[in-house]
C-alpha cells in the first residue's frame, strides 16, 4: 500500500527526469542512417524472462527511473539474434534474464548526474549517449528454464567493482564457467561483452542507429515501433 509521503520520492525524480530532459538534447550521430525499429522482446524471444531493474528500487540509485509498466526492447535484428542466442541455449537447458535493454536517453543522463566521478566508467557519458539509447544494448544473465534460478555469476547486477569485470579471476570456478558461457553464447551472435561489466552485451552495428529518448509511455502500446522520430 502506498500512502502519499511514499509518493513523494517517485515524484521528485520523476520531475528531474523531466528537467534532465529539458537541460540538454541526445547526440546526433552522422553514423546512425538505419531506420529504428524497436521490437519488444517479450514477443520475439519465446521463453524470456523479463526483470527490468530501473523499473523497480533494486538497482544502483536504490529507487525505480523507468515507469512500473515499462518494457524490454530491442532493434529488430538485435531481438532476432537474441532469440537465436535463447534458441541455443534452451537445448542445455537454460534460459536467458534480461536487466535492462532500451534506455531512453534522459535516465542515461540522470545516471551520469548521479554517479561519483570515481565510478563513471560504469555509466555512459550523455554527450556520447548510451547504446542502451539506441535500442542496441541488453543486460542480462542466465537461468534454468525448469526452475528459473539464475545462475551464480562473480558478482550481482549492478555490482561498480571489479567483481563485474568480465575478466576478473576470482569468484568461484562455477561462477566464471556460467559468465564465460554467457559471453560467448552473445557473442557467437554478433554481441560483444562491455568491458566493466559481463550483463552488459553491444549488438554489432550500433553505431547506424540514432541515441533515442523515447519514453516508455509512447512504446507501450506498440509491440514495434517502426520508424519512431527521434524525441530531443
Amino acid at each position: 500500500m502506498s500512502g502519499g509521503g511514499e509518493r513523494r520520492p517517485a515524484l521528485a525524480l520523476a520531475a528531474l527526469l523531466v528537467l534532465a530532459a529539458c537541460a540538454s538534447a541526445p547526440p546526433r550521430d552522422p553514423r546512425a542512417t538505419s531506420p529504428v525499429e524497436l521490437v519488444e522482446l517479450a514477443a520475439a524471444v519465446p521463453g524470456l524472462r523479463i526483470e527490468l531493474r530501473y523499473a523497480t528500487a533494486e538497482n544502483f540509485l536504490g529507487e525505480p527511473v523507468y515507469p512500473a509498466a515499462a518494457r524490454a526492447y530491442l532493434q529488430r535484428p538485435a531481438a532476432e539474434a537474441l532469440a537465436r542466442v535463447a534458441e541455443h541455449l534452451a537445448r542445455r537447458g537454460l534460459g536467458l534474464l534480461v536487466y535492462d535493454a532500451y534506455r531512453p536517453w534522459r535516465v542515461t543522463k540522470l545516471f551520469w548526474d548521479r554517479t561519483p566521478r570515481e565510478k563513471r566508467a560504469f555509466v555512459a557519458d550523455p554527450r556520447q549517449g548510451s547504446r542502451h539509447n539506441r535500442g542496441c544494448a541488453v543486460d542480462l544473465t542466465l537461468v534454468e528454464l525448469a526452475s528459473g534460478r539464475a545462475l551464480a555469476m562473480p558478482s550481482a547486477y549492478d555490482d561498480f567493482s571489479e567483481r563485474a569485470h568480465p575478466a576478473y579471476a576470482g569468484g568461484t570456478e562455477e561462477e566464471r564457467a556460467n559468465r564465460d558461457l554467457l559471453r560467448a553464447a552473445l557473442e557467437a551472435e554478433g554481441f560483444t561483452v562491455y568491458e566493466n561489466e559481463w550483463w552488459h552485451f553491444d549488438f554489432a552495428g550500433w553505431e547506424r542507429y540514432p541515441v533515442l529518448d523515447l519514453p516508455f509511455e509512447r512504446l507501450a502500446d506498440r509491440p514495434a515501433c517502426a520508424g519512431c522520430a527521434v524525441a530531443h
